[in-house]
């Protein structure tokens, strides 16, 4: 018999969307009650708090010294694109990809940016195998797919001595997973995902390498104007001391600083790994303990601590896509888990996004209202 009997506990915060992510525990309007509205980004206050929020990022993530950090247009996509429009040509590039984002930069490779690029990929669950990748090359990758519930496990298959440079779209990797600084040349993310910030702004981050590249490369294609990060051969450097490109919202930039501090005060980076991975771990023993689910990774070793994305086993569903978007439905419907249904081009299931902002407790919660939307649901096609 299947119970159908609703769970007596519910998520206190049923919000596991993958992004825009959930806030900060116990968020309140009132914690961004300082951000200078309505004064200019060019003015000292404005210079202040942006300039706050790269040192804060610094501090929390951990970045070297020498690196860049720029808060740039169009979130982690307009980083992403900034990368690869100013600098890919200047050497052979290998485009990796193991997700919807992966691939959409594979496009823009091939496609926008017309460059003779190796485009290494492997399916939803799976990652390619980096041992294989040349990264003499310019290397372009997705840390962390968002998508599809992998990760890079670590940064050991890059060489220290690579001649290309790796660009690393991390964003929803950066503040929940650990990241080899001195194997990775750009990074960029938003800080709508792991920190819960408001969406728009992207975070560019840049090695000696990278600006290297930037101020002896011009590549052969027009520019828009938000993608310049170079006058007159050397690098824009008010750009990452807060003198950003076009005008950021003080309103974002002041919440994005309370979730650093919030990040601070529950252990840094450290603190925010270990609660992703707690998130993670709750709802892979979860799938353990029962026949009917199991994680889209293929290999535990790669499975994402973030964005954890999940199949329905059971024989019984005969339509999968039409289950997963009824068993999503239902939690919506009973409002303990919003936003939850698979990427609209990853093989159908659940999506449970863990990041560090999620509290265990939630995740716990949130587990026996899966199973019993998974047999209501069986049940009603019964």
């Amino acid at each position: 018999m299947l119970d159908t009997t609703t769970p007596a506990t519910r998520p206190a915060n049923p919000r596991f969307s993958s992004g825009p992510c959930a806030k900060i525990p116990q968020f309140s309007l009132d914690m961004l009650s300082d951000a200078p509205l309505g004064r200019s980004h060019r003015a000292a206050v404005g210079k202040t708090k942006l300039a706050q929020a790269i040192d804060l990022t610094r501090e929390v993530l951990g970045v070297p010294a020498d690196y860049r950090i720029g808060i740039v247009p169009g979130s982690d996509t307009g980083a992403v694109e900034m990368a690869m429009w100013t600098m890919l040509g200047a050497r052979p590039v290998e485009m990796l990809a193991w997700e919807s984002f992966g691939e959409g930069w594979v496009t823009d490779a091939v496609k926008q940016l017309k460059l003779d690029a190796k485009v290494t990929k492997a399916g939803y669950g799976e990652i390619v195998d980096l041992a294989n990748v040349d990264f003499d090359r310019d290397v372009v990758f997705t840390w962390n797919g968002t998508t599809s519930g992998v990760r890079v496990p670590n940064g050991d298959a890059i060489p220290a001595d690579r001649e290309g440079l790796t660009i690393c779209d991390a964003t929803s990797a950066a503040f929940a997973m650990e990241l080899p600084w001195d194997k990775l040349d750009v990074v960029t993310f938003s800080w709508q995902k792991v920190l819960g910030g408001e969406g728009a702004h992207g975070v560019l981050i840049l090695s000696p390498r990278a600006v290297e590249r930037l101020e002896s490369f011009t590549p052969d294609r027009p520019l828009p104007k938000i993608f310049r990060l170079t006058k007159g051969g050397k690098l824009i450097e008010g750009i990452f001391k807060g003198e950003t490109i076009n005008t950021p919202s003080m309103l974002c930039v002041e919440d994005y600083i309370v979730a650093l501090n919030w990040a601070k005060s529950v252990g840094g980076l450290k603190g925010l790994v270990a609660r992703a991975e707690a998130n993670a771990r709750t709802v892979w023993d979860f799938c353990a303990a029962r026949d009917w689910i199991a994680n889209l990774a293929v290999d535990p070793a790669t499975a994402s601590t973030t964005s954890v994305c999940l199949r329905f086993t059971d024989p019984r569903v005969t339509d999968g896509e039409a289950f997963a978007k009824a068993v999503a439905k239902r939690l919506e419907k009973e409002g303990v888990a919003y936003d939850v249904g698979a990427y609209r081009d990853a093989p159908a299931g659940l999506r449970i996004w863990c990041g560090s902002t999620v509290e265990q407790a939630d995740v716990a919660a949130l587990m026996p209202w899966i199973e019993w939307a998974f047999n209501a649901e069986i049940a009603a096609q019964a």
